[in-house]
This record gives structure tokens, C-alpha cells and sequence, in this order.
């Protein structure tokens, strides 16, 4: 439990509303950094950018949280030398969407080939679907001709290939209705299954008001460093 302290978050900005909303809420004092979107998908740059920004405040605050989970091992590696940082057990953050590692493993198991909706995925990245096609589509005309356009497009989109799902998370504190309606027409332009689910956000609430837990939250005293355990925990910290 910590109640009551002046805590410094670093954060992919997906997460920039629930953050917000739910520091306000809270008893600890908090200063946030939103790193953009779209570093997980080169984990030595999440690495380092993130290593840059807790570099910036280690031993001005007791407490920096690090609203990421492992994502594509990008926090492996990561330390502070004079703060403690605490990090919940996820591979991503959907976890933080979920409430839980356990709910996230159970639905991912029953539907492998998921792309996950949420707020904050939509605002800051084009997601799956006829806008981002369409978008992508005009760059590359404009950069290599038609012709070589409808090629590229064949190889950018093969990734999609291995997704048929679309699901959409509602946490339920503001109003969803226009991202569930983006979500429902991007999985009806890709012929992908709609799907729906109630999120949780106790994770995100007591990931800033305290309430750590071994089962749910990594406490990384200073000196230790990130490390993914390879099991249910996801995540361990090494002397």
C-alpha cells in the first residue's frame, strides 16, 4: 500500500484517458509523461526511450510508475537507480483494459486471432480497416505510382491475415457509442467477427492509488532491473 505520495507515471499514450481521469480521482499526487504510440513495435526503441524519460526523475520522486507491460520484451532491461518502480504483470496493455493478465489469457486462448479496440488505440493510430487502407494506399501511390502501389498493399496487409476478430473494450466511464460504431465498421470492411467486452478499470485504479500486490504488480527496488520470468508472472526483477 502507498497512500498519499507524490508519484512520477510514464505511459504509452493509448492509455492518456484512463490515466488522467483516474489520477484525478486519486490520493497520490501524480506528474505524468505520455510516450507515443507505436514504440512496442521496435522494442529497443521503447527501450530506450523509456530508459531516457525515468533517467530524467530517478531520486526526484519515491515512486515512478510504468503504465506499460512487457511489450515484445521493450521494458526488459529496464531500471532505476535511486527510485522504486512498479509495473503491473501484462504482456500489454489490454491487461490494464481487462483488469486482469488471468481475463486477458482466458479470452486471447478461446480467440487467438483478436486485434484489440479501445479509445485510445483509436485516437492516436489509424486501427485495421477501410480508413487505414485507404490512407496508406494514396501514400504510396503518391510515392511509387499505382501500379506498385496495389503490390505494396498486398504485402502490407498480409499481417491481417492472421486476425478475424475484433473486439472492442468499453471501461465504462465516458461515452463509447462512436468508438464501438468505428470498431463495428472496420471489422465489417475487413469481414472480421465483431466482438464486445465490459472492461475493468480496478487494475488501473489501484495501479495509481497504491494498492500493489505481488500477484498483480512488480515493485523494482532501485538497482534492479526489468526481466521477463517466463511464466505466469510475466515479469521478475534481477539484482
Amino acid at each position: 500500500m502507498c497512500k498519499g505520495k507524490n508519484c512520477f507515471v510514464i505511459s504509452c499514450h493509448v492509455m492518456w484517458r484512463e490515466i488522467c481521469y483516474f489520477a484525478s480521482l486519486s490520493e497520490n499526487i501524480h506528474n505524468i509523461r505520455f510516450l507515443r504510440q507505436g514504440l512496442h513495435n521496435t522494442p529497443d526503441l521503447l527501450r530506450k526511450e523509456l530508459q531516457e524519460a525515468i533517467d530524467e526523475v530517478d531520486g526526484q520522486y519515491p515512486y515512478i510508475l510504468i503504465g506499460y507491460g512487457l511489450c515484445c520484451n521493450g521494458i526488459v532491461g529496464i531500471k532505476a537507480q535511486k527510485s522504486t518502480l512498479v509495473i503491473m504483470r501484462g504482456h500489454d496493455c489490454i491487461t490494464f483494459f481487462l483488469g486482469s493478465k488471468e481475463r486477458y489469457k482466458e479470452y486471447f486462448d478461446k480467440h487467438p486471432g483478436t486485434y484489440w479496440y479501445t479509445p485510445g488505440w483509436i485516437e492516436t493510430s489509424l486501427q485495421p480497416g477501410k480508413e487505414r487502407y485507404e490512407k496508406i494506399l494514396n501514400e504510396y501511390i503518391e510515392k511509387y505510382g499505382e501500379d506498385n502501389a496495389e503490390y505494396l498493399m498486398e504485402m502490407e496487409q498480409g499481417w491481417l491475415k492472421e486476425y478475424n476478430n475484433a473486439a472492442y473494450v468499453d471501461q465504462g466511464f465516458l461515452d463509447s457509442t462512436k468508438y464501438k460504431e468505428y470498431t463495428k465498421e472496420c471489422a465489417k470492411w475487413l469481414g472480421w467477427n465483431y466482438d464486445e467486452l465490459t472492461g475493468s478499470t480496478q487494475l488501473i485504479k489501484d495501479f495509481l492509488n497504491g494498492d500493489w500486490d505481488e500477484e498483480r504488480f512488480l515493485i523494482v527496488k532501485p538497482g534492479e532491473t526489468i526481466a521477463a520470468s517466463n511464466d505466469d508472472n510475466i515479469i521478475k526483477a534481477d539484482p
